[in-house]
């Protein structure tokens, strides 16, 4: 399990201060942790160094296992899926983060016409249409690179998952290919 890297140097306790401050016997700890239930840092001598959080994990551990009935076994997924659950919340949030970055930087938007010309557009600013020969409209072409972007690795991710599996064959069939073989589920 990840050590809490928040926590301060003076709040380690040795594991005969943990077990009392736990309310267990020092041997439940040593088994605990050989389980990889409760991992506490070790000392220059190896000795084991509880955290507060550590006796907290702990605690509930015993509750899991004395209030709840739950085996050791069982606490220890539940933990494992605990863990995987904050790191998914952590990931998240730096993603959304990220999100805020791009969606700051996303003023960055273009409109070309169909003779070419290329013009930068700010946020909220709509592209003009303008009258082309013959009176009527051109063709205007709005490209935003964020979106472009997103497009472009949605596209690669799904021609990824289509690639054949097994062994495919490409055989002309009026005109057009046909390709034949085991595709990947998206």
């Amino acid at each position: 399990m990840a050590r809490d890297q928040g926590e301060p140097r003076g709040m380690l306790f040795a594991i005969s201060v943990a077990a009392e401050l736990a309310g267990m016997h020092p041997q439940t700890l040593r088994q605990y942790d050989r389980l990889g239930l409760v991992t506490p840092a070790r000392s220059k001598g190896r000795g084991r160094r509880y955290t507060s959080r550590d006796v907290q994990r702990l605690r509930d551990v015993q509750r899991m296992s004395q209030e709840d009935g739950i085996n050791l076994a069982g606490i220890r997924r539940i933990l494992d899926l605990e863990a995987q659950v904050e790191h998914l919340r952590e990931q998240g949030a730096l993603l959304r983060d990220r999100l805020e970055e791009l969606e700051e930087r996303r003023d960055r938007v273009f409109a070309a016409s169909a003779t070419g010309e290329v013009s930068p557009l700010r946020r909220g600013q709509r592209a003009t249409w303008t009258e082309g020969s013959g009176g009527h409209r051109s063709d205007l072409v709005l490209w935003d690179p964020l979106r472009a972007a997103i497009a472009h690795r949605v596209a690669r991710a799904t021609i990824e998952a289509a690639r054949p599996v097994g062994g495919t064959s490409v055989r002309p069939r009026g005109g057009s290919r046909v390709v034949e073989g085991t595709f990947g589920a998206f």
